[in-house]
């Protein structure tokens, strides 16, 4: 079955560019108008990937990235006209997947497409999974590979595909101290650069859905990265 591809703009050209070459790989496209058709099939269902245009009539793009934030896990990939870092940090801040700066080559729409897709549905929502993945537990935190789900103390935490990806990396090796690099490589899948804020802002989102009280799961190793505690408090 094809992945069914949202494609949010207000420009009917980017519309038709981009239907144009996610078809050629055989990806379903589905378009919305504005903001609010697309918040509207969001929570329809049946999308595996949304790209969202920062300036939308009805709502914006961030406001529909937030509104999906709160019932789906799904890639989110936000295109915009502007290419600020401030931009950037807000959308990813806000838990999209991906950036991208209009103008775009569209065979680089494509990759970015296939690549967020891949990464996202390799943890167990995909079909191609031929192997069960076992739960991992450390304290009270509960991540599941198969089912893309993550618990604290029970109740369930909405993580994006990124930040599911980082806890699997913590959670596999509580205790270990792991550089911005292996972080982020893990996230996102591909190489560092390193005046590359990602990790900073994804780990601090993180701090933000899981800590509570005295408790610091993750704690900032200065010089070397971040670790995940093997017993809560620890951390800065």
């Amino acid at each position: 079955m094809a992945y069914r591809i949202l494609v949010a703009d207000d420009e009917a050209e980017i519309r038709d560019v981009l239907r144009l070459y996610l078809e050629k790989e055989g990806y379903e496209v589905v378009e919305a108008v504005d903001g609010l058709e697309a918040a509207r099939l969001i929570k329809q269902g049946g999308i595996d990937l949304a790209i969202l245009d920062i300036m939308m009539p009805g709502l914006d793009g961030y406001r529909v990235l937030r509104n999906a934030r709160e019932e789906n896990n799904l890639p989110v990939i936000m295109l915009s006209a502007r290419g600020s870092d401030s931009d950037k940090i807000l959308g990813l801040d806000l838990g999209a997947d991906d950036y991208m700066t209009k103008p775009f080559v569209p065979l680089e729409a494509v990759a970015r497409v296939k690549s967020n897709l891949r990464r996202f549905y390799a943890l167990g929502a995909g079909e191609d999974r031929s192997a069960e993945e076992t739960a991992l537990e450390v304290g009270d935190l509960r991540l599941e590979p198969d089912t893309c789900l993550f618990y604290r103390a029970g109740e369930r935490v909405e993580l994006t595909s990124v930040e599911f990806r980082i806890m699997k990396l913590f959670m596999e090796s509580p205790g270990r101290v792991f550089t911005k690099q292996q972080i982020f490589e893990a996230g996102w899948g591909e190489s560092y650069m390193v005046s590359d804020n990602n990790v900073m802002v994804c780990i601090s989102k993180l701090r933000a859905k899981l800590d509570y009280g005295d408790k610091n799961y993750i704690s900032t190793i200065r010089g070397l990265g971040y670790r995940m505690e093997k017993e809560w408090g620890a951390g800065e």
